[in-house]
């Protein structure tokens, strides 16, 4: 697998970040690799949400809900989590903090960087291929295959080549489809970067 030499695997400690609101701005700007049956494709991440745990209503983890979905929410930081929304898409989260602190960023939307035309083909159809969690998921060949994989794999990782978007460029908002949560639903958990077409939702 050949990457640009200044990209830089991010080091598991980097995933055990206590405040996973923090981390999930900060994840803006960094490019997910996948090198799924020898197709290498990679994105630079441009819209997360942050899901805070056993105190967020929006996250699957709220109250200590303990299930064999949510059973890797509850891993040290730095490994997958891939759930099927709604019997059709997968979603892929990134798990943060130390273990038994079940807390995620979910990656809503990226720009691609390497191999555009496979995350093309997969998605079968025309237009932006990884706008959107789920259709990002399918564009980089994510599946609940990946589920609890390790992000130091050459499987699946995040890398930084350096380079992070103007601070005046980021906005936040309440994060999309979790009218469920009630008043947590109100919270600006959701980052972007403003004026990205890659951008999935309200900006």
């Amino acid at each position: 697998m050949q990457l640009p030499p200044h990209w830089e695997k991010l080091a598991t400690t980097y995933f055990l970040h206590h405040n996973v609101v923090a981390l999930a701005q900060d994840l803006l700007g960094k490019i997910i690799v996948t090198n799924i049956n020898e197709q290498l494709t990679a994105a630079r991440i441009v819209e997360t949400e942050a899901y805070q745990g056993i105190t967020d209503k929006a996250c699957h983890a709220y109250g200590n809900r303990r299930t064999k979905r949510t059973e890797i929410m509850y891993a040290a930081g730095g490994v997958a989590y891939v759930y099927l929304c709604y019997g059709i898409h997968y979603l892929f989260n990134v798990v943060t903090n130390h273990a038994n602190h079940p807390e995620a960023v979910l990656i809503r939307a990226a720009e691609p960087i390497i191999g555009e035309a496979i995350m093309q083909a997969r998605c079968q159809h025309k237009g932006l291929p990884t706008q959107g969690p789920g259709k990002l998921s399918k564009a980089l060949g994510i599946t609940q295959a990946l589920n609890g994989f390790s992000l130091q794999s050459n499987t699946i990782f995040i890398a930084s080549d350096g380079y992070t978007y103007p601070a005046n460029s980021i906005k936040s908002s309440p994060r999309i489809g979790v009218a469920y949560a009630k008043e947590d639903a109100l919270l600006p958990y959701r980052f972007f970067v403003c004026n990205n077409k890659y951008v999935s939702g309200k900006q």
